[in-house]
């Protein structure tokens, strides 16, 4: 069953242009976006729902920023929403936008796509890419310690480390000594190759936006 149809996010006859038999791929497609830690949504002209990725689904199910209503996607804030909605109208002429949305004390990019080139094309579809909300929140740390080796307390110190904090605000915060998390430091850098703390955050940063496994449906 395809995971965009289980979601409840995609119409088997809207999916991908089909009008009748959803492509054979459609769940590849699927499980393809599902990998991506950033959240994508396709929506029509409106702003209504045709397709979101997990990370997408689960941003929406939180409701901090943005939010389902009624199939349609929306800004929490009435004047993101109108932003938004704004934002749209130009992808149906064509056109790219940059939209912030915020909530909670949060905020969270979107770029608006248009995908349709064609103005003569039966439905319009529009690309909505969700920026990170930090560098904390890719969802990829685990990815990128199994990759380098690092153990469980070097991995807590590099996302405190993500998050700006210095040496000393993260011995405090992990309870040890400022020589403990220095120690942690240097292996940090020596495993991943990095020069100094700065070119390890930039390496974090700089991360593919892959999801972690246990969110993406494989079927």
């Amino acid at each position: 069953m395809n995971t965009l149809l289980n979601a409840g996010f995609a119409d088997p006859a809207l999916l991908l242009g089909q009008s009748q038999h959803p492509d054979p791929g459609a769940d590849v497609l699927a499980v393809l976006m599902d990998a991506l830690a950033h959240g994508v949504v396709v929506v029509g002209a409106r702003g209504q729902i045709i397709h979101a990725n997990q990370a997408a689904r689960t941003e929406l199910k939180r409701r901090r920023m943005l939010v389902q209503v009624s199939g349609e996607i929306h800004a929490i804030n009435p004047e993101d929403s109108k932003t938004l909605q704004g934002a749209l109208v130009k992808a149906v002429a064509g056109k790219r936008s940059l939209v912030k949305v915020s909530g909670g004390g949060l905020s969270l990019m979107l770029a608006v796509v248009p995908l349709q080139r064609d103005p003569s094309a039966w439905q319009t579809r529009i690309a909505l890419f969700f920026s990170r909300t930090d560098v904390c929140d890719s969802g990829v740390f685990g990815f990128f310690s199994r990759s380098y080796g690092l153990t469980q307390t070097e991995e807590q110190v590099l996302v405190i480390l993500c998050r700006g904090l210095s040496t000393p605000e993260i011995a405090v915060q992990m309870n040890v000594a400022v020589s403990t998390v220095r120690s942690h430091v240097r292996s940090l850098c020596a495993k991943t190759g990095s020069s100094g703390v700065r070119e390890l955050v930039n390496h974090v940063a700089a991360l593919p936006p892959v999801a972690p496994l246990h969110l993406v449906q494989i079927h």
